[in-house]
């Protein structure tokens, strides 16, 4: 049993930090599979239009998923607070809450998600070339919000107790079947955009499934008792306290990647294409960081339950170590292999071009990717929660302000998408660090 749970307020933070980290880094990575199987098959097998359908849905899906995955970290962060300070029986309750939290979560963004689909793709200046695979695309995937929430929230509450390689058996066993899948009913069955969305939700229902049978066969808190599984409306309201902010945050950062997106449309599907394959790149250089993040939250609500201050600015000071040693592998890498990285998305020639070019571009600002999640965790751990809208309202601005005005620079021009989203990532990692040197997320131990 103790096996599939971690104390982290004991034992040097480094060596926490990495092993607590690690499986997450593998469960991210082969998590990204199931967008970039959706890319890379699409695109391989189908056509760059295709590619850039599935593109043109990826920020407005994260719009809709960013309440549940919100709600779902709030939970984990106030789960993790009482697992620290040793209250067992709050910890059962709150998971037992968490399901309901979920469940209403996680059907209003799927029903909204169906329904407006195509008139938000339209709002966003989607070519119409690609409009019809776009919603469709949409359409599905917004189908299977619940799958997907219920799968995040099973593992936040995991990594609060400190368990982080339960969530990596499943998912691992998933993404190879969401590869089996894609190239099924996409290539052997020609179902195009469609089969690679279905195969998605298949996937992400299984993990899920899988995941939670385990963690109440294996984990001693899901051994909840009849009377625990009762309706706590101020346990619902602390992970609600918690869990909106953080939901604000995803949504705002959204907001402003569907905001770019609209700028990417205006350029044709070769841009968008381009921007499709960088932007899943990114997400897997992304992985590690929040892996990290979500390592250093874990570990720092965990510290601040138990009254240890001293080990959350210790661990920071190693988070951020370990996120720079990422960095530098990650930088050269994208400098000078932009070209074969684009090519396992397609194999459009101007496409290559665009994207590796813009590899160039962003690569050169991924230390300061890596602090926004490495403070962040941070910050989130110690339940700074009105501080979580601010941040997400710095990306949001930095994105929106930024991205048309440089497009209209003529020495910028298309190049200018690709910019604004660096310079962001540099405007929202210095102020984050500001708030930790300011000290202010110590007001809410």
């Amino acid at each position: 049993m103790k096996s599939y749970v971690k104390d982290m307020t004991v034992g040097k933070p480094t060596g926490l930090l990495l092993s607590f980290m690690l499986p997450m880094v593998i469960g991210n990575v082969f998590q990204q599979l199931y967008s970039m199987a959706d890319s890379m098959i699409v695109g391989q097998f189908v056509g760059a239009d295709a590619l850039a359908a599935v593109g043109a849905t990826g920020s407005v899906n994260f719009l809709f998923f960013s309440l549940c995955s919100g709600m779902a970290n709030g939970t984990g962060i106030v789960i993790s607070q009482h697992f620290g300070a040793g209250n067992s029986d709050y910890v059962k309750k709150a998971i037992a809450n968490a399901a309901y939290i979920m469940l209403v979560a996680g059907l209003a963004m799927g029903g909204l998600g169906v329904l407006l689909a195509k008139p938000i793709l339209i709002f966003l200046n989607t070519p119409d070339n690609i409009l019809a695979d776009a919603t469709l695309y949409m359409r599905i995937v917004c189908a299977g919000v619940l799958a997907t929430a219920a799968y995040n929230c099973i593992s936040a509450i995991l990594r609060a107790v400190g368990d982080s390689k339960t969530p990596l058996y499943f998912l691992i066993m998933s993404s190879i079947l969401n590869v089996g899948l894609d190239i099924w009913f996409v290539r052997g069955l020609g179902m195009g955009v469609a089969g690679a969305a279905i195969a998605t939700i298949i996937a992400q229902f299984l993990s899920g499934v899988g995941s939670l049978m385990f963690a109440f066969a294996k984990n001693p808190f899901f051994k909840i008792e009849r009377q625990q599984w009762k309706m706590d409306m101020e346990i619902i309201w602390q992970c609600t306290r918690m869990g909106v902010p953080l939901a604000f945050q995803t949504s705002l950062i959204a907001v402003s990647c569907v905001a770019l997106q609209s700028v990417v449309n205006t350029f044709g599907s070769v841009v968008v294409a381009a921007f499709t394959a960088t932007s899943r790149f990114e997400q897997v250089v992304q992985q590690p960081y929040n892996s990290l993040g979500m390592a250093v939250s874990t570990y720092t609500g965990q510290n601040i339950g138990a009254g240890k201050i001293d080990r959350v600015r210790q661990g920071y000071r190693k988070g951020l170590l370990i996120m720079a040693v990422f960095a530098m592998i990650m930088i050269p890498a994208a400098q000078f292999g932009g070209d074969f990285i684009m090519r396992l998305f397609v194999q459009d020639a101007e496409v290559i071009a665009f994207g590796s070019h813009a590899l160039k571009i962003t690569s050169w600002f991924y230390l300061f990717l890596g602090s926004i999640y490495v403070t962040r965790g941070l910050l989130n751990g110690a339940g700074d929660a009105a501080f979580a809208f601010a941040n997400g309202l710095v990306e949001m601005l930095g994105r929106i302000c930024l991205a048309k005005p440089l497009t209209l620079i003529p020495s910028v021009g298309v190049w200018g998408v690709w910019l604004a989203t660096a310079l962001t990532w540099m405007l929202a990692g210095l102020f984050n660090m500001s708030r930790y040197f300011q000290g202010k997320w110590k007001r809410n131990i």
